[in-house]
């Protein structure tokens, strides 16, 4: 491609090109550009909000050019502020280590990893005593700092503001320094950081890095961008039927969000659905199934997705239950005369995190045994071995009674 081919291809989509024209300069130049993309792990799994500029980066792959990966060892133990109206609690090192351990693998399902740099930036932070911090912060000011959006809401509402999350910016700005970024790729949350990058560069006689940002896929709830915390989100390791359930679970008016992002349609495939939708003349669940199919497709293989599909269908279309269920294995030990509290079933199970969370299930409804919904939260429910547990839509589970200890 000329660089002004490679241009187009590069900034389609892109909400924000800080700037267009420094990028095609760099293009023309001839030379692979260094493109940074930087993920803190504050949580063990990699979404699908995280492969929006993941395929992005994907293309500046496929062009020639070097992804330098940053695994946010260092700055994850902050926590980013972007977006947050208070102070992230901060990790421990081995929580974050943790985390990170299974970073490159979730990566390596949309990028070439023998063609990436992977780089932990606490290379460099770990090594940064007490007097380099000084030096960069030296190199900012507090005026400039507090003219973000997410700090500037927040002061205004009296609510605090940590001299660490001051810093958060220049540490990951400091992190284009030591990898002599060209470009750095994101989400439209990371624009003020991302931009506080290009003045350090400049501070320390860099060319600055081209910005660019991409827009933040929403949840699978319809409101919040995907996050783990939020627990709207479709993990990129998930399994098949799993990632094909949330999926098709999306509200509709999610469609041509997820259909531009996650699948790349043409503007204007999206506009002529959305009037086809609108006139009744095609269903929304059919185009879901496609692009489940497509998604699921990109992660585990063509096979996987059509199973997934006809699983899905089977189970909900026709009512009936997965050929193949985990078992849910109950003490007879924890019995009472052949009954259990049902809270404590599902937690058992393992389709709730916490008593209270079981509950709330139960109470909406989410929770039947043997297709009977109860709702009562207190309810002790007798159970037998083959007995089916199901909390919402997607997890099932068959029962085997054990015997007690």
């Amino acid at each position: 491609m000329t660089p002004e081919q490679q241009l187009e291809t590069l900034t389609r989509g892109a909400v924000d090109v800080v700037s267009r024209e420094e990028l095609l300069e760099k293009l023309r130049r001839g030379k692979p550009l260094r493109i940074k993309y930087g993920a803190d792990p504050s949580a063990p799994d990699l979404h699908l909000g995280h492969s929006v500029p993941l395929w992005r980066l994907r293309r500046f792959q496929d062009l020639g050019h070097t992804i330098v990966f940053i695994i946010g060892d260092f700055t994850g133990r902050i926590g980013d502020p972007s977006g947050r109206s208070r102070t992230r609690p901060m990790l421990s090192e081995e929580e974050v280590r943790a985390n990170a351990a299974t970073y490159a693998a979730q990566v390596g399902k949309i990028l070439d990893i023998s063609r990436c740099e992977i780089v932990y930036n606490s290379q460099w932070f770990s090594e940064m005593a007490a007097d380099g911090l000084l030096r960069l912060a030296a190199r900012y000011t507090v005026a400039r700092m507090l003219e973000r959006d997410d700090f500037a809401k927040r002061m205004g509402a009296e609510a605090p503001v940590a001299i660490v999350e001051l810093l958060y910016p220049l540490i990951q700005a400091y992190d284009s320094v030591m990898v002599r970024a060209d470009v750095e790729v994101g989400g439209t949350d990371q624009l003020f950081n991302m931009l506080v990058g290009r003045d350090i560069m400049r501070a320390y006689d860099m060319e600055p890095q081209v910005v660019m940002t991409w827009p933040l896929l929403v949840g699978t709830d319809g409101h919040e961008k995907m996050s783990k915390s939020l627990g709207n989100y479709i993990g990129v390791t998930d399994p098949p039927g799993e990632m094909f359930g949330k999926l098709m679970s999306i509200p509709d008016a999610l469609l041509p969000q997820y259909l531009e992002l996650l699948v790349e349609m043409p503007a204007e495939e999206i506009a002529q659905l959305q009037q086809d939708m609108a006139a009744g003349a095609v269903n929304p669940r059919d185009i879901k199934d496609e692009m489940a199919r497509r998604i699921v497709a990109l992660y585990h293989g063509e096979e996987a997705a059509q199973q997934a599909s006809e699983e899905f269908r089977r189970v909900f279309s026709q009512r009936e239950l997965p050929s193949d269920m985990p078992e849910i294995a109950v003490s007879a030990g924890d019995l009472v005369s052949g009954k259990i509290w049902l809270v404590r079933l599902t937690t058992v199970a393992g389709f709730a995190p916490s008593n209270s969370e079981a509950r709330r299930l139960i109470r909406q409804g989410a929770v039947s045994i043997n297709d009977q919904i109860i709702t009562d939260e207190n309810a002790e429910v007798e159970v037998r071995t083959g007995d089916v547990l199901r909390v919402g839509k997607r997890r099932f589970g068959r029962i085997t009674v054990k015997p007690g200890d």
